[in-house]
């Protein structure tokens, strides 16, 4: 069972549990966890619960490494509930919660979003005579990451000296991440500089996250040193820290250094992404190269990446700015061909496109065309099928299109805020 648990083959370990009486070997708490541990590392957490409910009727206590390994699975399915209601009960099975059992308590509160039920738990600890380590605090700080409290996540980390608990490279990458998120990037570069003097060395998650902070904060030139200084401390770049200096090049607007990174991936034994070629695409599309973003739409499919809407929305934006509706209502039509669904801004750049292009039938046609594809139009979409049809001198289109405008911010209003019937007036 271990050995299938290992392998990630969770049913052929369920399968021998199930074996075993018939082979006159009964099992123990050792056998329970293995299969227990089993469906953990399969993401199986229901089953991972029938198996540790099951143990009592079967004559088997439960053990911190049963309840551990349930808890765990719990973390792995999102549970956080299930994962708070296990530590609760192991004191009344009589089974003594450990670090382990905390810490992935901990990190499901985590991936739940649930950072002040992380905090009380980490504060419960020493109450309960178990003593926090590095894992307690670096998911703590992730989940204050989750939450934008960058704020708590750096005062968890000057606490855990002052414990004697030293700061690893996973509690210096939540940490900048959390910076990332609070917009500090600045705090950021702090962090990663000063690794080092706490003998933690920063790597290719430390590295992404403060790249990604100086995406958010407008620093393309500091992302970029940032990913040229990686190979020299002897940190290999990642698709995440690629991902996020080609944003940074986009929003700075230097479309070529995008298009340079995005090509320099491979050679850095890096496989682009769809993030990657999206992020290379608005590049393209903010420095009004509409040719390069149909070029790397089409590299997609060769490489086997899927565009999607956002992807065909950037390139028709590119094609909005180059004056080039044809092609943009080409991509539009194109979209359901190749299985994507498009959305509000993947309209909106096809009857901008119109508008600029003169073409106020069609952006009237795309306009009337969105509900019946399960798209409702926005303010842009009004503003532009307007906008052509006004610079076209079609004023009774325009006032009918006025008027459904109203009635589109009407029916919003009504639907978000009980009692809107007096605003019509």
């Amino acid at each position: 069972m271990s050995a299938c648990e290992k392998g990630l083959q969770w049913q052929l370990a369920l399968g021998l549990l199930s074996t075993m009486p018939s082979m006159r070997v009964i099992p123990n708490e050792f056998s329970y966890s293995a299969a227990i541990s089993a469906c953990e590392k399969g993401g199986q957490w229901q089953a991972a619960l029938v198996i540790l409910c099951e143990m009592p009727s079967m004559r088997v206590t439960p053990n911190d490494i049963s309840y551990n390994a349930a808890i765990s699975a719990c973390e792995k399915g999102g549970q956080w509930q299930m994962a708070l209601g296990l530590l609760s009960a192991m004191p009344e099975m009589a089974v003594v919660a450990d670090a382990i059992s905390y810490n992935s308590a901990i990190s499901a509160c985590e991936k739940g979003g649930q950072w002040p039920l992380a905090l009380c738990l980490l504060d419960r600890m020493p109450q309960m005579q178990v003593l926090p380590d590095e894992i307690s605090y670096s998911a703590c700080m992730s989940a204050c990451e989750k939450g934008f409290q960058w704020q708590l996540a750096l005062s968890l980390l000057a606490d855990m000296p002052q414990r004697r608990v030293f700061p690893n490279e996973v509690s210096f990458s939540a940490a900048i991440s959390a910076c990332e998120k609070g917009g500090r990037w600045q705090m950021a570069l702090s962090l990663l500089d000063s690794m080092p003097r706490m003998a933690v060395m920063p790597n290719e998650f430390s590295f992404s996250a403060a790249i990604s902070a100086c995406e958010k904060g407008g620093q393309w030139q500091l992302a970029l040193s940032l990913l040229i200084d990686m190979p020299r401390r002897s940190v290999r770049p990642n698709e995440v820290s690629y991902n996020a200096a080609i944003s940074a090049c986009e929003k700075g607007g230097s479309w070529e250094l995008a298009l340079g990174l995005l090509q320099e991936m491979p050679r850095m034994s890096c496989a682009p992404d769809e993030i990657s070629y999206n992020a290379a695409i608005s590049a393209c599309e903010n420095g009004g190269r509409w040719q390069l973003s149909l070029s790397l739409l089409d590299q997609m499919s060769g490489v086997r990446l899927w565009p999607s809407a956002f992807s065909y929305g950037a390139c028709m934006s590119a094609c909005e700015r180059g004056g080039q509706w044809q092609t943009a209502l080409s991509l539009l039509s194109e979209m359901p061909r190749k299985m994507v669904a498009p959305d509000v801004i993947s309209y909106n750049s096809a009857v901008r496109a119109c508008e600029k292009g003169g073409q106020w039938q069609l952006a009237v046609s795309l306009l009337e065309q969105m509900p019946n594809e399960g798209v409702d139009p926005d303010d842009v979409t009004y503003g532009a099928a307007i906008g052509a049809c006004r610079e076209a001198g079609q004023f009774q289109v325009t006032v009918s299109l006025i008027d459904g405008f109203k009635s589109n911010a009407i029916d919003s209003l009504r639907f978000l805020i009980p009692g809107t019937d007096a605003l019509e007036s």
